[in-house]
C-alpha cells in the first residue's frame, strides 16, 4: 500500500518533470483583485471594475468538484499539495458553498482556503435564471470577497424547436449579464456538450453584444474537440478568442462498444484526441492570460474512500504537470 510519504514524492516528481516548484516551496500567491488596477484590460485581460484578473501567464486551478469530500482548508492544503496556483469552487447545488448559504459560506471558504495555503480564483455555479433566489446574493458575495469570474449554468435543446430555445436561453443569460455587470463581476458560459452552446456559434449569440467587463466565454477545448471533430475545433477556437476569460483542460477519445455505439471516454491529458500543442499555439496568438482549471472527469481508481481521494490527487498532479509542459 502506498505511504502519504511515496504519494508525496510522486507529486513532487510529477511536478519536478514539468519544471514547476516543489511542494515545499509552494506558497499561495495574491488573491484575485490584489493587483494593481487598470482602467482597460488588453488581450486576455478581464476588467471589473476594481477587480483587474491578468498575469504574465495563466494560473493552473482545481475544479473542486472532484474533491468534493474535502472540508475547505483541506481543500486549500490539498490543491496547493498538488502544485496548482488556486481553486475553481463550485458554488452550487451539492458543491462546496450550497446557494441557499452563499452570503454567510463563500467568504469563510475563501478564507479558509487561503489558511489551507491557496485561494479562489473563480467560481462555479449554477445560474441559469434571473429569477434565481440565489442569483444576486451569489455575485455580491463573490464581489465582496474578490472573486471577480463565474462560470454560469447550462441550458438545453429540447430539439422541438431549436431557434426559439436559443432565443429563450439567449434572454435568460443576458438578464444574468445584467446582474453581474451591475454587481462588478463576470459571467462566462461554458461550451459543454450535450448542452446550448456546445457548437460555439450558439454561445457566442449569448454574449455578442455585451459588455466585455461583465461576459465571456469559459472555453473548453475538449468539448469543442468532441463537437467540432479534426478541424472544427480549431474554427471554434479562433471565434471564441475574442471573448476568452477562462479555459477548461481535460481530454477524451473516442471508443466503440460492443453494442457498437460511439461513447466519449474521458482520460488523463495528453492522452486523448485534444490537439494540445497546436491549441496552445492558438491560445497564444489569441493572447489569453487568464486563468485555466483543470478538471479530472476520468476514474483514477481506489477502492476506500481514502484511497480514491489519494488517487485523485495523484492523478491532478500528473495532470497538471503534463498540461504545464503541453501548453509550456
Amino acid at each position: 500500500m502506498t505511504t502519504p510519504v511515496d504519494r508525496r514524492a510522486f507529486v513532487q516528481g510529477a511536478l519536478a518533470a514539468a519544471g514547476l516548484a516543489p511542494l515545499s516551496s509552494a506558497a499561495p500567491g495574491p488573491r484575485a483583485g490584489e493587483g494593481t488596477h487598470r482602467p482597460e484590460a488588453s488581450a486576455g485581460q478581464v476588467a471589473t471594475g476594481a477587480i483587474t484578473v491578468a498575469g504574465p501567464s495563466s494560473p493552473f486551478l482545481f475544479f473542486s468538484k472532484h474533491l468534493g469530500e474535502l472540508a475547505w482548508p483541506d481543500l486549500g492544503r490539498a490543491v496547493r499539495e498538488m502544485g496548482f496556483d488556486g481553486v475553481d469552487l463550485t458554488v452550487r447545488p451539492g458543491g462546496h458553498v450550497l446557494p441557499a448559504r452563499v452570503t454567510e459560506d463563500l467568504p469563510r471558504a475563501v478564507a479558509a482556503i487561503r489558511d489551507g495555503g491557496s485561494r479562489v480564483t473563480m467560481i462555479t455555479t449554477g445560474l441559469t435564471s434571473p429569477d434565481d433566489p440565489a442569483a444576486r446574493p451569489t455575485m455580491a458575495a463573490a464581489r465582496a470577497v474578490d472573486v471577480g469570474l463565474l462560470k454560469a449554468g447550462y441550458y438545453r435543446y429540447a430539439f422541438a424547436d431549436v431557434r426559439k430555445e436559443l432565443a429563450e436561453a439567449t434572454t435568460q443569460f443576458r438578464a444574468l449579464v445584467q446582474m453581474a455587470s451591475a454587481a462588478g463581476v463576470v459571467l462566462a458560459y461554458h461550451n459543454h456538450s450535450g448542452y446550448i452552446g456546445a457548437p460555439v456559434w450558439d454561445a457566442l449569440r449569448l454574449i455578442e453584444g455585451l459588455p466585455p467587463s461583465a461576459t465571456g466565454l469559459y472555453f473548453d477545448v475538449r468539448h469543442a474537440t468532441v463537437e467540432g471533430g479534426e478541424a472544427g475545433w480549431r474554427v471554434a477556437t479562433q471565434m471564441a478568442a475574442p471573448y476568452l476569460r477562462m479555459l477548461a483542460a481535460k481530454d477524451f477519445y473516442w471508443d466503440k462498444g460492443r453494442d457498437g455505439r460511439w461513447r466519449v471516454v474521458d482520460c488523463p491529458i495528453g492522452e486523448g484526441m485534444v490537439d494540445w500543442k497546436t491549441f496552445a499555439a492558438e491560445i497564444r496568438r489569441a493572447g489569453f492570460t487568464g486563468p485555466i482549471s483543470l478538471h479530472v472527469e476520468y476514474e483514477p481508481g481506489g477502492r476506500t474512500p481514502a484511497e480514491k481521494t489519494d488517487r485523485m490527487r495523484e492523478a491532478a498532479a500528473r495532470d497538471r504537470a503534463r498540461l504545464a509542459a503541453l501548453l509550456g
